[in-house]
């Protein structure tokens, strides 16, 4: 009798003792961005074939086709999310392919890992292997690259890992350009600060690594991701951060491609992993 009262005794003991700390847990609540609600996406599954997916984009007009890479085939798909029918074209051999982008509406860019850009024309999307590909080998300096986003005639870059940097203060942006007749090259550089940044993440000081940048059309801010850090941040059209928003890892279970509509609906790409790879769509609603 005595000792069952002192193992019921211990179980009670330890069931008040859960239930403390379990009630002292804080849930964590992730906030959207203005317009958007982070808890309510559309989401699109996509096939084995973009399993690895990395960078998306639109070609204007054809809101219904996302232009995707993967990180390595050197191929470039262009999926309906209707009809869930795509095409392939091989534009270069395998490596790792990190962003994709439409250079003056006429143009594909698609950056490698290394800061090689492959540029080709529109016109050559749908073809199974790509003809003329311009390409610039390490035209950026050394070190890790993830995104990229043209506005007009300018790309844009970020560098995710550079020894140049000190990111948990600092990332770099590269802005390239093509002069009519010339070959694209760097026209300036400057950094983002985010020295800041980790005051609102829970991680404490982290170094940012970027992974995809967009801007939106709507609001001229820029988006820029951190899949490692499971980061957002918005960023005003002179590249000062405004606003960081943890985003929930069940949902962004490794977020690489980040794209807008002219609508200013936000679609966001996760690589598979061991699961299924998808694209989540985030419709815009005026604040």
């Amino acid at each position: 009798m005595q000792k069952t009262f002192y193992y019921l005794s211990i179980c009670i003991t330890c069931f008040f003792i859960f239930s403390f700390f379990s009630n002292c847990t804080t849930a964590v609540v992730y906030k959207s961005p203005a317009g958007y609600d982070f808890a309510k996406p559309e989401k699109f599954l996509l096939p084995s074939e973009l399993n690895e997916i990395s960078g998306i984009t639109f070609l204007k007009g054809y809101s219904d086709t996302i232009l995707a890479i993967e990180d390595e085939h050197g191929k470039l798909f262009a999926y309906s999310l209707s009809s869930k029918k795509f095409n392939r074209s091989k534009f270069s051999k395998k490596g790792d392919y990190e962003d994709v982008t439409i250079l003056n509406n006429n143009k594909v860019a698609v950056l490698k890992s290394d800061g090689s850009i492959f540029i080709f024309s529109v016109r050559e999307i749908n073809k199974e292997k790509i003809d003329s590909v311009e390409e610039y080998n390490a035209i950026l300096p050394a070190g890790e690259y993830e995104g990229l986003f043209a506005c007009k005639d300018t790309l844009f870059t970020l560098c995710k890992k550079c020894i140049a940097d000190k990111q948990a203060n600092e990332v770099t942006v590269y802005a390239l350009v093509q002069p009519a007749g010339a070959p694209l090259a760097i026209s300036h550089s400057f950094p983002i600060d985010v020295s800041k940044i980790y005051m609102q993440s829970a991680k404490g000081k982290v170094k940012f690594h970027p992974s995809g940048l967009a801007r939106n059309p709507v609001t001229n801010e820029w988006y820029i991701l951190s899949s490692v850090n499971k980061l957002l941040l918005v960023l005003d059209l002179n590249w000062n951060v405004k606003e960081v928003y943890p985003i929930d890892p069940a949902l962004f279970k490794q977020p690489e491609g980040i794209v807008f509509n002219d609508k200013g609906d936000l679609y966001i790409s996760n690589e598979g992993g061991e699961g299924v790879a998808d694209i989540l769509l985030f419709k815009y609603q005026k604040p």
